[in-house]
């Protein structure tokens, strides 16, 4: 009996051991962790690498054509009829018809550029264009990085609010768990037992929606890091965590913007406009190119077409010079609009660099505003609840009411949550601020 119940003993808890390793277990993410895996799996940054494959290769096809272009060709022709020719031989004129009924030509062509201003300056319009694509896939790893971080914030917030109204509903269970109490032995009234009821009732809510939301966020960070929807994680540290990058002082002399990704672009696609212009004036220099080629020519009527001797090689090898000189106006049109292409892209940058600064303004006064909120809040936080823990002693001694308690909490509460939500928009609006400047600046202080 002894033997069997250790022998049940070992196979129950080797159960237990195999289900829990088979259990699903929980992701836990740090910020750093989160960006890593979004940089690499999320489909946004895939494509714009991808992308930056595709030119690569279109680049490649571009400067194929500084290379030698060889075919080998082939060509049939049957008459149907004949070409007639008149001749005259002394004052009689004979007509003959001229030409065999089957034409054949095969062999190798070859032709290759040796002037051409045109091409070579598209070589260069190609080689920005792969430059540009590389900027754009930083620019999409900028953007990425900003929405994950965003949105790991946003779990923070969630579960710092969660964890708020969870207390605020565990107060209330506490005091209504006295209260009852000291209604059963008639110390307080129905009146007290009512109040008490009722400010759990209220607390609930407000519980239920902070889970809801930190299941949300969570989903939202999920999708942005490109992860199975149904995986179960979660993010570790809290807001409070963060606080230490309030104290450092940010100022509007400090920034510049070039780094920006957005004017990085708009400059890059400026030069590509000014190659452009510089093409369209090239069409009227003059080009230069080698044509060689190897043929064998056939010409036989029939059954005697296929015969070894209707087969004859010939070769040659020129320079082929294009001089333009009339085209209508439609290099002159290609030159306008050109030109005015590459003053409308000037207009745009200038528009642009306008509104970023703008934009910085906005979030460094944001960033600003943030920080005396939390400031303010953080000294009301520890007054509130001094006023909170007087409010439930008075309570306790039967010097004070439930009101007092109810009105305390409430106080304490929206000091909490606006401490916390000013951390989470300074936050935000630092990670806003980072992408203008087009830096990973945020990613090296999270780390120390």
């Amino acid at each position: 009996m002894r033997r069997f119940l250790l022998m049940l003993g070992f196979v129950t808890a080797s159960v237990a051991v195999m289900a829990q390793e088979q259990a699903p277990q929980k992701l836990m993410l740090s910020l750093e962790q989160a960006l890593e895996i979004a940089l690499s799996e999320n489909p946004t940054i895939k494509i714009a690498d991808q992308q930056i494959e595709i030119k690569r290769y279109a680049k490649q096809g571009t400067y194929a054509a500084l290379y030698p272009q060889i075919d080998a060709t082939a060509s049939y022709q049957r008459v149907i009829k004949k070409q007639t020719m008149s001749m005259d031989f002394g004052g009689q004129t004979q007509t003959i018809k001229v030409g065999s009924d089957n034409s054949f030509n095969g062999g190798i062509a070859m032709g290759m550029p040796v002037i051409n201003a045109q091409l070579w300056e598209s070589l260069k319009v190609s080689a920005l264009d792969v430059e540009l694509a590389v900027e754009q896939a930083r620019s999409s790893r900028i953007d990425m990085i900003e929405q994950v971080t965003k949105a790991y914030y946003g779990v923070l917030l969630a579960k710092e609010s969660y964890s708020l109204f969870q207390r605020v509903y565990d107060n209330a269970v506490s005091n209504n768990e006295l209260v009852k109490q000291r209604h059963n032995v008639g110390q307080v009234s129905d009146y007290d037992l009512i109040s008490s009821n009722v400010s759990v009732q209220n607390a609930l809510p407000n519980m239920i929606e902070g889970e809801y939301a930190v299941v949300l966020s969570l989903w939202n960070l999920k999708a942005l890091l490109g992860i199975d929807l149904e995986k179960d994680i979660d993010v570790v540290g809290s807001l409070m965590d963060y606080v230490s990058l309030l104290d450092k002082g940010y100022q509007l002399s400090q920034i510049d913007l070039q780094n920006n990704s957005a004017l990085k672009q708009l400059d890059m696609q400026e030069q590509m406009l000014e190659r452009a212009l510089k093409i369209s004036k090239l069409a009227n220099v003059p080009s230069l190119s080698i044509n060689a080629a190897y043929l064998y020519t056939a010409l036989g009527n029939d059954g005697k077409f296929f015969v070894k001797e209707a087969w004859n090689p010939y070769s040659y090898a020129g320079l082929q010079l294009n001089i333009p000189i009339f085209a209508g106006t439609k290099r002159r049109a290609a030159t306008r609009e050109a030109t005015l292409n590459l003053n409308n892209l000037q207009l745009q940058r200038q528009n642009v660099e306008r509104q970023l600064r703008v934009g910085i303004v906005q979030y460094l006064n944001n960033m600003q505003a943030s920080v005396k909120k939390y400031h303010a809040s953080a000294a009301t936080v520890d007054q509130a609840q001094h006023g909170y823990d007087i409010a439930v002693k008075r309570y306790d001694v039967g010097r004070g009411t439930l009101v007092d308690i109810d009105n305390s909490q409430v106080a304490l509460t929206q000091a909490e949550l606006g401490r916390n939500q000013a951390v989470y928009n300074f936050l935000t609006a630092k990670v806003s601020l980072d992408k203008i400047l087009g830096d990973y600046e945020f990613e090296n202080e999270n780390k120390k």
